[in-house]
């Protein structure tokens, strides 16, 4: 807490904020943030409840603070009423989190940028005399800048509205409606818990929350004033379809540990425009789960050893392997066929140069791990680059096991390996179980790739049992016909049976690509540009194939041609299947309505999935940087008319603009008497760019 106040005072003590009077008293007329008091009601009658609306817009690049700030101050409201009218308290909308770095340390802050209108219940006496009635409310709030500074700010703010006759709405009315859709909800069924992860012990631990809910990415903000600190930092510790699991580290204070935790539940965190629930979950002791915790993993690592050893035993009907099995017994069994003990013995450490091989290949994937720093699988799923990584990896793996390219070792390797295993004894068996794993090497690579997305984000010793699980499942057959010679008549015949073997354990592969496609795309947008990105990269994988590994001619031709086109993919495709997209909302006329009575500028994209143009527009001139940063810094909202299907509602809008179907983009002047601009069918960023700038003037 101390660094925190440190941190803030800083912040109170820079050049900008001197400057600008922040110790010399409040300086309204230089704030960067804009206040005003708005109401539900122009008119409304004894009895009843109105609300007000205290609205802060800030200038591009600074924010003001949610009711917990965490480093920061939350705006407060001192409220002037006439005799007969009580004030509520304030309710917040979801805030965004920020996570500040300072050096090795990071700190959150809950803000609100832009615009935020926090809402106070008025409510209105029984007795209240009919007539002219004014709120008045003096307001503080610190504003800073994302560089640093801060400036501590006060206005007084009042709203004039009549006491008596029938409802009338004011002209804020539908501002005030669309922030009320922005609070928490209070939700007495939702499914979520908290748990302590251990048992007291030092000034730290931490909360486990469990909550059902499909709105991942999720995240926990605290409330101030809890009974112990709740840190902002999140981990998420699983996310499964419908469960969410995420830890929050707590400091003691001076009071015993805390007994309940409150908060928000926010749910598709990343988004502008969150869900959230507000809760109060009761602390439950930790379960006896230091035993519990250590079963389930217990559990999970010998589920996924499993899965590694299985893998290795499929690898010995590979038709790489296969052969090369039968050939090293017989070789063996000659070697010693007075001795079946040196026979035993040979196998044993043949086997044992197959794991060495494995134990070789885990220490690539540790390193490799080791230079991504991601922590569990958990943190290493989440990363766009991880999911796209695993998505290319199982592609390739599909491909390679259907005959497309093949992975192989250079002639110079491959002949050293060989002339070690020629050697007879001890020596020539362990080097036996290097070659074997190197010839195996076009039908084994697959299985180490699927290994290594197996491993990710696994603690080093982890991933070093997984590939030795491979290991000890390759090397098991043949260990155990070195013991049991009579159990090489049981061992399958070579034959074209496992190159269609080999071709069918692409499948599974080629299934979990496509899960993974679904799950790093966003949208239906992603999707397709990321299944184009997947085309041109098994063209190319298909050119090196056929015409590189396996062409006669023109070689070299071939090589650039794949070169060009991965370069292709990586610059021109793969940007956009990866791309931070505009934040779309569905579309309706009442919902565009809204947005411009509430002073935003609106871009609506009339589209459907079936439409080449409306894929380009986008790709070309709505979702790029140039347009994301327009709409951001005027306060525009963009909706999205999804006309892939029949929808009434489009269909009627397009006939209003006499357009024959999609594209049809229009921009909105956030003056609601304004009619809006209709851009041409082919757009360029200009064109969006200079339609943006007439709707915010």
């Amino acid at each position: 807490m101390k660094r925190l106040l440190l941190t803030l005072f800083a912040g109170f003590l820079s050049p900008a904020a001197f400057a600008q009077g922040a110790f010399a008293g409040f300086s309204p007329e230089a704030a960067h943030t804009r206040a005003r008091l708005v109401l539900s009601a122009e008119t409304a009658k004894p009895g009843e409840t109105i609300w007000a609306g205290v609205e802060l817009t800030t200038v591009p690049h600074w924010h003001t603070y949610w009711r917990f700030a965490g480093i920061g101050i939350p705006t407060t409201v001192t409220w002037t009423v006439p005799p007969g009218i009580s004030a509520g308290e304030i309710n917040w909308p979801v805030p965004k989190k920020n996570i500040l770095k300072a050096g090795d340390d990071s700190f959150v802050t809950y803000v609100y940028e832009d615009r935020v209108v926090l809402l106070i219940p008025l409510q209105l006496g029984t007795n209240l005399a009919a007539g002219p009635a004014q709120a008045k409310a003096g307001l503080s709030w610190l504003e800073c800048a994302d560089a640093g500074q801060c400036v501590p700010q006060k206005s007084e703010v009042s709203a004039a509205f009549t006491v008596g006759g029938g409802d009338k709405p004011s002209a804020d009315a539908a501002l005030i409606e669309q922030w009320r859709g922005r609070l928490p909800r209070n939700d007495p069924s939702v499914k979520a818990s908290a748990q302590w992860e251990t048992a007291p012990g030092g000034d730290t631990r931490a909360i486990i929350i469990d909550w059902e809910t499909s709105d991942s990415p999720a995240d926990f903000y605290p409330f101030e004033n809890q009974a112990s600190d709740v840190q902002g930092l999140t981990t998420l510790l699983s996310s499964a379809p419908g469960h969410i699991r995420l830890r929050k580290e707590v400091k003691k204070s001076d009071t015993p540990w805390m007994e309940k935790v409150s908060g928000l539940l926010v749910g598709k965190s990343d988004s502008t425009n969150p869900a959230a629930l507000a809760v109060t979950l009761p602390i439950l002791a930790p379960a006896p789960a230091a035993v519990k915790g250590a079963n389930t993993t217990a559990a999970a690592l010998a589920l996924m050893l499993l899965f590694a050893f299985a893998g290795g035993l499929i690898l010995n009907v590979m038709p790489c392997v296969l052969p090369v099995i039968a050939l090293k017994v017989l070789g063996f069994v000659n070697q010693s066929k007075e001795s079946p003990d040196r026979v035993r013995r040979l196998g044993l450490v043949y086997g044992g140069g197959v794991l060495a091989s494995f134990l070789v290949l885990a220490g690539v994937a540790i390193a490799a791990q080791k230079t991504g720093e991601v922590a569990g699988w958990g943190d290493a799923f989440r990363l766009p680059a991880v999911q796209l990584g695993l998505t290319v990896l199982m592609t390739l793996i599909a491909l390679n096991l259907f005959g497309v390219f093949e992975v192989t070792l250079g002639a110079g390797v491959m002949g050293s390996a060989a002339g070690l295993s020629a050697k007879e004894g001890y020596g020539g068996a362990f080097c036996n179980g290097v070659l074997a794993t190197v010839l195996a090497t076009p039908c084994t690579a697959p299985f180490v790739g699927a290994a290594f997305a197996l491993a990710i984000g696994q603690p080093a010793g982890v991933t070093a049992l997984v590939f030795l699980a491979v290991g000890f499942g390759l090397a098991f057959p043949f260990v155990l016909v070195c013991w049991q010679p009579r159990l090489f008549k049981l061992l399958p015949k070579p034959g074209a049976w496992m190159e269609k073997f080999k071709m069918a354990m692409g499948f599974p592969m080629l299934a979990t690509a496509a899960w993974l496609v679904w799950v790093t795309a966003r949208n239906s947008d992603d999707m397709l540009w990321l299944e184009l990105f997947l085309v041109v990269l098994a063209l190319a994988a298909w050119i090196w194939g056929a015409f590189v590994q396996r062409g006669a001619r023109r070689r070299g031709l071939a090589a650039a041609a794949c070169i060009l086109l991965l370069t292709l993919d990586y610059l021109a495709v793969l940007p956009s299947a990866s791309a931070t997209g505009i934040d779309w909302q569905p579309w309706s006329g009442d919902a565009v309505e809204q947005a411009r009575q509430a002073g935003h500028p609106v871009l609506v994209d009339f589209t459907a999935r079936s439409c080449l143009t409306c894929k380009v527009n986008k790709a070309t001139s709505l979702e790029i940087a140039q347009t994301r940063a327009k709409l951001k810094a005027i306060g525009a909202v963009a909706f999205e008319a999804d006309y892939t299907h029949e929808d009434p509602g489009i269909k009627r809008e397009l006939e209003r603009h006499h357009s024959p179907g999609v594209p049809l983009v229009l921009v909105f002047s956030k003056d609601p008497g304004r009619e809006p601009q209709e851009l041409p069918t082919v757009l360029t960023p200009a064109i969006v760019l200079s339609a943006l700038d007439q709707a915010a003037r």
